[in-house]
Parts: structure tokens; sequence; C-alpha cells
């Protein structure tokens, strides 16, 4: 019975490895999505963080770009957290019916695991 903790525990560790890789691997790749035909260029990485949004003059009257830049560059960043947020806690709730749920296995950092 020792040996099989002893093996879950194992592949539990393997598995919080292959996330933290996967994690940074994702940080480090882009997305780019255009709308209006190019008009409005968003690139996030693949954390859905936003790194840039680009907005062609032609799109607004006013001269003002960058301030309307820097305003849809903080309330997407801010919706993609809240979206984080909410997922997290979601999937607290479905774990909390897994009959792990009590487990607490360490460096296993799962929403609703811990």
């Amino acid at each position: 019975m020792g040996k099989g903790l002893g093996n879950l525990i194992k592949q539990a560790q393997k598995l919080t490895a292959e996330m933290a890789r996967v994690q940074e691997e994702l940080a480090e790749k882009t997305v780019e999505a255009s709308a209006g035909g190019g008009m409005v260029t968003v690139v996030a990485n693949g954390q859905q963080e936003i790194l840039s949004i680009k907005i062609e003059p032609e799109v607004v009257n006013d001269d003002d770009i960058e301030m309307l830049q820097d305003l849809i560059f903080a309330a997407v960043n801010e919706v993609l957290r809240k979206a984080r947020d909410m997922a997290t806690e979601e999937m607290g709730k479905v774990a909390k019916g897994l009959p792990i749920a009590g487990l607490n296995i360490p460096g296993l950092n799962m929403p609703g695991l811990t």
C-alpha cells in the first residue's frame, strides 16, 4: 500500500513539473488577432495576457490614439483577470466534489485541491 502512494506522489510531482514547463513555454508564445480589416490588432501570450494593442488612426476621430490604446489595454487585461478568477473559482467548486479533494500533495498546486 505504501508503494502505491509513493508512485502516486511521483506521478503528481511529474505532472506538476510538466505543468510548470508548459506554463513557461506559453508565456513565450504569442498569438495575434485583428478586427475591422486590420484596423485594430491585439497580441497576447499563451497565458492570456495582452501584450499589445494597435489601433489605426482612421478608426477614431480623436488625435489621442495612445490614450485610447492604453484604456483598451487596461480594460482587456482586467476582463482577462476576471475570467481567470472565475475559472479558478468554478474549478474549485468542481474539485471539491472529487474524492481526492482533501488530498494535499506537496508541490501540487491545483485550484480546489489544496
